[in-house]
């Protein structure tokens, strides 16, 4: 089973870094952040899997006590959390353009392609280049800092001024950009990236604001390659009962961009390349309940699962105070 890893804050607020494989858990002796495990294996120059045998093997534990207990952190952190970066990129995945283009339509004339469907068909035809080659660039957006990640079980908060509150069910790759300017990635998550589709829907120029929000990231970290291939579910719960459910897919073999071409586009920027700096991108989905016409509601759980992940990511929607701003001048 692939290997992964975790973070946990004990109730005195003690961190340790978790590894699991083949059904095993056990605390990583030495490291309290997954960023210093990471940190220390590329000063090293070993691999994460080495880098973690090296450490030692502190005692076993119980993932789905320790996810029961709240005590589980998202998998990637920064004691600065400016120098974590949330980015993503949309229209990724095959499907992808149908949700996104019931959503635009109304904006363009029948007979004219939108914007989107332009972008997604332009990513089917050239966001898999052979390998050293850098293909269609993707859409892209800036989320926010780490001050928007929300760990498993924690409140998902939408802003008092959004007009919506959607899930977005997706994988997000985690970087490490080493001393010398190169991004290392770390491992692959589940994520609920958490959007405004109605303020998108309204204009997709509002797109940049639509995606402004906290996201949400799944407790375990996958390392070393992905699986080409993941399939999982997403559902909203409303009062303990299920109130919508669909499988969504994702991984290289359902996507019309390789992970290389999407981090080839996101990393050619120097400012991502800043040595010590954490980056989450979330790399899209094709399934959202705002498609089929949900309307998320406070108090809701957004509930992700897929396989080889072995716990769920759950969070409830909460809607965050009004924080008026009076900008002064000096």
């Amino acid at each position: 089973m692939t290997l992964r890893l975790l973070q946990r804050r004990d109730a005195a607020g003690a961190r340790s870094v978790i590894a699991a494989q083949d059904g095993d858990a056990w605390i990583v002796e030495g490291v309290e952040r997954v960023y210093d495990l990471a940190g220390r294996a590329i000063a090293e120059g070993r691999d994460l899997s080495a880098a973690i045998a090296a450490c030692g093997r502190g005692a076993s534990v119980d993932l789905d006590a320790e996810l029961a207990a709240g005590t589980l952190m998202p998998p990637i952190d920064h004691v600065d959390p400016a120098h974590l970066v949330m980015t993503g990129t949309g229209l990724t995945h095959l499907g992808s353009a149908d949700g996104r283009d019931k959503m635009h339509r109304a904006a363009a004339a029948a007979e004219h392609q939108t914007d989107s469907m332009r972008m997604f068909l332009e990513g089917v035809e050239g966001g898999k280049p052979a390998p050293g080659q850098i293909g269609q660039q993707p859409e892209w957006f800036y989320k926010g800092d780490g001050s928007g990640l929300v760990g498993p079980g924690a409140p998902l908060p939408m802003p008092a001024f959004a007009q919506d509150g959607g899930e977005e069910p997706e994988l997000a790759g985690v970087y490490l950009i080493g001393p010398d300017g190169t991004p290392h990635r770390i491992g692959l998550c589940l994520a609920n990236e958490f959007s405004d589709h109605v303020t998108e829907r309204h204009n997709y120029l509002w797109l940049a604001h639509s995606k402004l929000r906290a996201a949400s990231l799944g407790p375990e970290l996958l390392v070393g390659t992905p699986p080409d291939h993941i399939e999982g579910a997403s559902r909203i719960l409303r009062g303990g009962a299920t109130l919508w459910e669909k499988p969504f897919l994702s991984g290289e073999a359902n996507m019309s961009h390789s992970l290389a071409n999407l981090e080839a586009h996101h990393f050619k920027y120097d400012l991502f390349r800043r040595p010590g700096d954490v980056h989450v991108h979330f790399f899209g989905t094709a399934t959202l309940s705002f498609s089929d016409g949900v309307k998320t509601e406070v108090g809701d759980v957004f509930e992700i699962e897929a396989a080889p992940f072995t716990l769920p990511l759950r969070n409830p929607l909460a809607r965050a105070e009004p924080a008026p701003v009076d900008v002064k001048v000096l």
